[in-house]
């Protein structure tokens, strides 16, 4: 649901670039981005390898620095802020979802989920965040008990478990097989219903665009394309 037009932006970025060197090598990966995500709104990043999707995702939660440029969590400027302000900055407000789970193989998904929620400022019940996508049952098991897409959504569980401001999703679906992607995928706009988050997905995949707000097309560090589209299909009824 978006609110673009009523609200302020919640994250933004005016001429975003970054840079990297090696030697003398010089890899250009943002080249003067500008960006505005509003609350509440799904964002889908799409595009091809390489351009420059993750190092965007990277620099709005707070992971990487811009090399020019500028962005902005509400009031707060996120390119001068130290290492202790960004920690604080995605401890309180943004979750975070990559293509692999990074769950603690000794720990219980209730209990990898518990983990987050003993340093967050709003937490959320574990047991409940499980519940939201769909993992109810399975509070007792460990990783090794799961497949990958019980796997994924309780990683899933784990960044909202913190009720998150924002929910950076980079290629949730990339490790899995079409039919675990959807249900992955159907916790994700669960969330993103029940709990109003602003959601930001990359994938490389233009099926998914579709249960998207809003797409963004990168290439060659540049925002390509944008559009809005005028009806979000359900993650159900993705034909991928």
């Amino acid at each position: 649901m978006s609110t673009l037009g009523t609200q302020r932006p919640v994250l933004r970025a005016r001429d975003l670039g970054k840079v990297y060197r090696t030697g003398e090598v010089e890899v250009h990966a943002l080249r003067g981005v500008d960006l505005e995500l509003w609350p509440g709104e799904m964002v889908v990043l799409l595009g091809p390898s390489g351009s420059g999707k993750s190092t965007l995702l990277n620099i709005l939660g707070g992971l990487d620095s811009a090399s020019a440029g500028e962005a902005w969590f509400e009031d707060h400027d996120l390119t001068h802020q130290d290492d202790r302000a960004l920690t604080r900055y995605r401890r309180e407000h943004v979750g975070f979802v990559f293509q692999f789970y990074n769950l603690i193989s000794s720990l219980t998904a209730l209990e990898n989920v518990a983990l987050v929620t003993e340093i967050a400022t709003r937490p959320m019940d574990p047991a409940a965040a499980l519940r939201l996508v769909g993992l109810g049952e399975r509070l007792d098991h460990f990783p090794a008990q799961l497949s990958g897409g019980e796997q994924q959504r309780v990683a899933i569980a784990r960044a909202i478990a913190k009720q998150p401001d924002i929910l950076l999703c980079d290629e949730p679906t990339g490790a899995l097989d079409s039919q675990t992607g959807v249900l992955v995928l159907e916790a994700i706009e669960r969330i993103h219903h029940e709990l109003g988050t602003t959601t930001v997905l990359i994938t490389h995949n233009a099926v998914i665009a579709d249960m998207a707000d809003r797409v963004l097309v990168l290439g060659d560090g540049r925002i390509q394309q944008q559009r809005r589209n005028s009806q979000r299909r359900p993650a159900s009824e993705l034909a991928w």
